[in-house]
């Protein structure tokens, strides 16, 4: 055997620093529930892509108003705060299987009342802002039983790879999804029932995944598992006494809320890139390219160990890239190119403000942290949608767009004077 064949050769040692780059898909092979669950959560996610542009595309069409576009952030919003604090009552005391069978069936019938709308000519945006409530309020129960559900099945040392291979999944549908839904509604005749019906039927994948997978009851505890309104609470109790917690969720509010301008693609789409639904998905699409080129080639980004300086460095070059978004006039390609750039660097936040929750929550508490979690991942773009719809209205998009990249940026400097424990958090979890 040659030193190239067994690796100590140059070429050897060239596509070993090679592989060291790419994703490490190690979870997937030694845990099989966790590739059920992964590969159902991936169903799922990508038909929820086809509804989420589905919806926005039906409140323009219906109000021409880029206010009431961001509306559907607020509906969302408190979906997402009902979810958390209904799931907290009881997510860490029931089987997280069972969680995930009862929410997913929850689905199917809110994804059922958005096809119906579809069906009318002129659908009640009271309706829409319901089914978009209870769409969010169940996914704040879901998601939170299959994150906190993901240590046990892979341990706390693959938590990164983890992380970062729920961040591709995540990515892909993020591209594949919207980009097929604006191609599908355009196709249709700007019909959103058919982006509402692949949405429908995607629910089955999760639901069969999760059937299929062993049971995940409670650990053993000798206090006995907490419920109701004293188990919301000391969840939250958990996040005010430890502020390494507080300052990502902190800084991922600051990212999400100036810095993400969701809400004005389909008026960009209109107004300043004069096209329709098909660039309202790839805009929508252009994050999450970015965000899949950085995950893809992961595999040293997981060895970093000053995991709180990435965040806050991410977060920050999230709001410059924003900030240039805004400033690209009518230039459709540029317009993409930065909105990639910024997925990339959000993804890198992302990958790191998870893997801290996951591994520094005890067990009995992580259904609760998580879903405390996904309320600020997921409510901080519903704020977002609110804030970019507002002053897009009061001023322009573009300026909505800059404004908020800016005080993205100057956000994340507050944020890292204010929490040093963020600044200095390193973890010696994997050998470089």
């Amino acid at each position: 055997m040659s030193h190239d064949d067994d690796g100590s050769g140059p070429d050897g040692r060239v596509r070993s620093r090679f592989r060291r780059l790419l994703l490490d898909v190690t979870p997937l092979r030694v845990s099989h529930d966790y590739r059920l669950l992964w590969t159902g959560t991936f169903i799922s996610a990508l038909g929820s892509q086809f509804a989420r542009v589905g919806l926005y595309v039906q409140v323009y069409a219906l109000t021409g108003s880029p206010a009431a576009v961001g509306l559907l952030g607020l509906s969302g919003l408190a979906g997402n705060i009902a979810g958390t604090f209904v799931g907290g009552s009881f997510i860490d005391a029931h089987d997280r299987r069972t969680v995930i069978v009862w929410t997913q069936l929850g689905h199917v019938v809110v994804a059922a009342v958005l096809v119906a709308t579809a069906l009318v000519p002129s659908p009640s945006l009271a309706v829409l802002h319901l089914a978009n409530a209870f769409t969010w309020m169940l996914a704040a129960i879901n998601m939170p039983a299959r994150q906190a559900s993901v240590p046990r099945l892979v341990g706390d040392d693959l938590m990164p790879s983890a992380v970062a291979l729920s961040q591709m999944q995540w990515q892909v549908t993020g591209i594949v999804g919207p980009a097929l839904a604006g191609l599908l509604i355009a196709a249709t005749g700007d019909n959103v029932g058919w982006a509402y019906a692949v949405d429908l039927v995607s629910y089955g994948g999760m639901l069969i995944a999760a059937l299929a997978m062993q049971p995940l009851p409670p650990e053993p505890d000798d206090a006995g598992p907490t419920v109701g309104p004293r188990a919301v609470a000391e969840g939250f109790r958990y996040v005010a006494h430890h502020r390494l917690l507080q300052s990502t969720f902190v800084i991922d509010l600051i990212a999400m809320i100036f810095g993400m301008p969701a809400a004005l693609f389909p008026v960009l789409a209109a107004t300043q890139f004069d096209r329709g639904p098909e660039v309202v998905g790839l805009l929508f699409a252009a994050p999450a390219v970015g965000a899949l080129a950085q995950v893809l080639l992961s595999g040293s980004v997981v060895r970093i160990r000053r995991q709180g300086e990435a965040v806050i460095w991410a977060v920050a070059g999230w709001g410059a890239a924003i900030a240039a978004f805004g400033l690209v006039g009518a230039n459709l390609a540029l317009a993409m190119v930065f909105l990639a750039i910024a997925g990339a660097a959000d993804v890198v936040s992302a990958i790191f403000r998870s893997t801290i929750l996951q591994v520094t929550v005890p067990d009995r508490l992580r259904g609760r942290l998580s879903g405390i979690f996904s309320l600020v991942v997921t409510g901080g773009p519903k704020l977002g949608d609110v804030e970019a719809g507002l002053v897009a209205t009061w001023f322009t998009p573009a300026i909505s767009v800059v404004t908020g990249g800016v005080a993205c940026i100057l956000g994340a400097v507050v944020a890292a004077f204010a929490y040093p424990e963020l600044r200095r958090y390193r973890t010696d979890t994997y050998e470089g």
